[in-house]
């Protein structure tokens, strides 16, 4: 570890976490002698109980979890864990999560946590029951995946809602017009993180990227324990299990490793270890970005106001973008991978009349999507490059795609990787189930 790491702290700790029964959830957790503070304040009414023991228990794991993003401002080599102590389970997940879900921070900070201790009383699980009674919770952020999976998880199914994290006091306009025409209810939370880690650099904190997926699947679990939904119904494809090549605390660096199966795995079983009787799985776990897209594109109603780009996101609304960027890895991803099920012309309105395979300077980005020889694809929440290079292919193929140039040029450039030894896989071994899941059988989708 770094001395500038080292001189910012030696221990983390989990101090504390109060759920009152209006839903509010303070956690508490120190760095030496500075303390940090987060809030999480969920909308009660429509029959909520924040007061249950299963409530109770779903909170201590948004605790364990949420503590990370402090925890990276100093990253020191000891996380003492909170009072009432740690079951050996917990203890190996919270320093996997750290490891893996810090490995992008690691690697671009060159802050090595690899000597990670928890040290923690031991702790004998007593998880409570939750008292179910309706169906699925769906965490949504406005994007194609979250999108399928509501049309496809719950028009059949009673009492089901959308769950909305936001992090900023203006709402997400993509979100919310999106959220407008599944016709859902919405369950929100307000996440107010401590003013001080908001200030990192003016501070002298190291900052990074941090597994937030996990925090939020944890903050979706409280609320469908208290609303008394049956599940959390997460919208994670096969791919997001993917890691680069690059390396950082001993494990590979997947930027999306909190939308991996192996977290998906882990959290599952200390879910279980604190809370029964809400089940929480991907619908999208065993399928590709492909397959993704190809359904997202009959739900033509979500194409003018649904967003994927970064940079309509930006916790300070002034900084929002109002329309895509159309430059960013997120934005060439989307346009690519819709690109064999939407014409041109869908594409371009899509994206406001700016088009990212109508722009040949992007050249590099779409081929770093490809894969490239000795490099790696984007640190950002893309699909593989396998996947890339088959929607290349079929885009190709479409007769309103001749006149765009880049298209030709990136299936020439898809044509060399395949002769270096980086395959193009077929269409179908992409639309179909790949690879292991826990979609309940009662998920048919």
């Amino acid at each position: 570890m770094s001395e500038v790491a080292r001189q910012r702290g030696q221990v983390f700790s989990y101090e504390r976490f109060e759920l009152t029964a209006d839903g509010e959830l303070t956690c508490t957790y120190a760095l030496d002698d500075e303390t940090f503070t987060e809030r999480f304040a969920f909308e009660a009414g429509d029959g909520a109980d924040f007061t249950s023991p299963a409530a109770q228990g779903a909170a201590r794991v948004v605790f364990l979890l949420a503590g990370i993003s402090y925890y990276k401002t100093g990253a020191p080599p000891l996380v003492v864990g909170p009072a009432d102590g740690l079951s050996p389970l917990e203890a190996d997940f919270l320093r996997d999560f750290h490891l893996h879900g810090l490995a992008e921070f690691s690697y671009r900070s060159g802050v090595d946590i690899s000597d990670l201790r928890i040290e923690a009383a031991p702790r004998t699980p007593a998880p409570a029951a939750a008292d179910v009674r309706r169906g699925p919770l769906v965490p949504f952020g406005g994007g194609i995946d979250s999108i399928v999976v509501v049309d496809g998880a719950t028009s059949t199914r009673e009492g089901a809602a959308l769950f909305v994290a936001n992090t900023s006091d203006v709402p997400f306009e993509p979100i919310e017009d999106s959220a407008a025409i599944t016709g859902l209810p919405v369950r929100r939370v307000r996440r107010h993180l401590d003013p001080k880690v908001l200030a990192s650099k003016e501070r002298g904190y190291l900052n990074g990227h941090v597994p937030v997926t996990g925090v939020l699947s944890a903050a979706a679990v409280l609320c469908a324990v208290a609303h008394g939904h049956d599940r959390v119904v997460m919208s994670n494809e096969h791919s997001a299990s993917e890691p680069t090549d690059l390396v950082a605390n001993g494990v590979p660096v997947n930027h999306q490793w909190s939308k991996g199966l192996d977290f998906e795995r882990a959290f599952r079983e200390v879910l279980a270890e604190n809370v029964t009787g809400v089940d929480y799985y991907s619908a999208l776990r065993p399928y590709s970005e492909l397959w993704v897209a190809e359904r997202f594109a009959e739900l033509t109603d979500y194409h003018p106001v649904f967003r994927s780009c970064n940079k309509a996101f930006f916790v300070d609304a002034d900084s929002r973008h109002a329309t895509w960027c159309g430059r960013c890895d997120k934005c060439c991803f989307i346009d690519l991978i819709l690109s064999p099920y939407l014409s041109p012309a869908e594409l371009d309105a899509i994206f406001r009349g700016a088009e990212p395979l109508r722009d040949e300077t992007l050249a590099p980005v779409f081929e770093s999507l490809l894969g490239q020889p000795g490099l790696d694809k984007p640190l950002e929440c893309v699909g593989d490059e396998g996947e890339c290079r088959t929607a290349v292919t079929l885009a190709v193929a479409r007769p309103d795609r001749t006149d765009t140039p880049l298209l030709a040029a990136l299936a020439a450039h898809v044509a060399t990787l395949e002769a270096a030894g980086k395959p193009v896989p077929t269409p179908e071994a992409l639309l179909r189930r790949q690879g292991p899941h826990f979609l309940p059988a009662d998920d048919t989708r």
